[in-house]
């Protein structure tokens, strides 16, 4: 490995790769990180931040740790699920390093700034998404088609997941993050209430026909 990858001090290096599919071979990734302390490897796509590795690696590092990734798509799909990780890792007091885009590094200046630029460019995609929404509720109203009633945001499966999370002691703010939802959102979801409140049976009147 080259030694620019190399940490000295009294954290470990950390390698994490992500393979698409089983079928997929990891061995290039594993290269171009070794040596390390410690790996952890998913064979899943990126597009979803529960990946049972990624969480286990984000559990186990500690302060003064490195942690060595190929390339950003292997940590995350989207540039929002990026500096989510990237903020968890640095609150865990570790570093993160890209072998291929050094640029991107948590512990450079440089890396810092470009993280800072997407964190601005990332802000300023949802508030243009907010406006363009906000645009369309109101041309909806206009034409006497909005309704404020949707659909949940997350599925039975990702419920039952929240709560198996919630029982082995994982906090619910990271719950929350995981699965791309507020706070709210979640508590409703675990509760049973707003939105995810069960639907009661229509009770038909005794003149009605059965």
């Amino acid at each position: 490995m080259n030694q620019d990858n190399n940490k000295t001090g009294r954290g470990k290096t950390i390698a994490y790769i992500r393979i698409s599919s089983i079928d997929q071979n990891e061995v290039r990734q594993i290269k171009a990180i070794d040596p390390v302390d410690r790996t952890f490897i998913d064979k899943i796509s990126g597009a979803s931040r529960n990946r049972p590795q990624l969480q286990a690696m984000l559990e186990y590092i500690r302060d003064d740790d490195l942690i060595l990734v190929k390339s950003p798509d292997r940590l995350a799909r989207s540039t929002t699920d990026l500096l989510h990780i990237v903020q968890e890792i640095r609150e865990k007091g570790a570093q993160l390093r890209f072998i291929d885009n050094p640029n991107l590094n948590t512990d450079t200046p440089q890396g810092a700034f470009m993280l800072t630029v997407l964190g601005a460019v990332a802000e300023l995609e949802r508030a243009t998404i907010r406006e363009r929404q906000a645009e369309g509720i109101a041309l909806a109203k206009e034409r006497g088609v909005y309704s404020k009633q949707r659909s949940p945001k997350l599925r039975a499966t990702d419920i039952k997941r929240a709560h198996d999370l919630v029982s082995q002691g994982v906090p619910k703010t990271r719950i929350a993050k995981d699965l791309g939802v507020s706070r709210t959102t979640l508590h409703h979801a675990l509760t049973g209430t707003g939105r995810y409140k069960p639907v009661e049976p229509e009770i038909k009147s005794k003149g009605e026909n059965l």
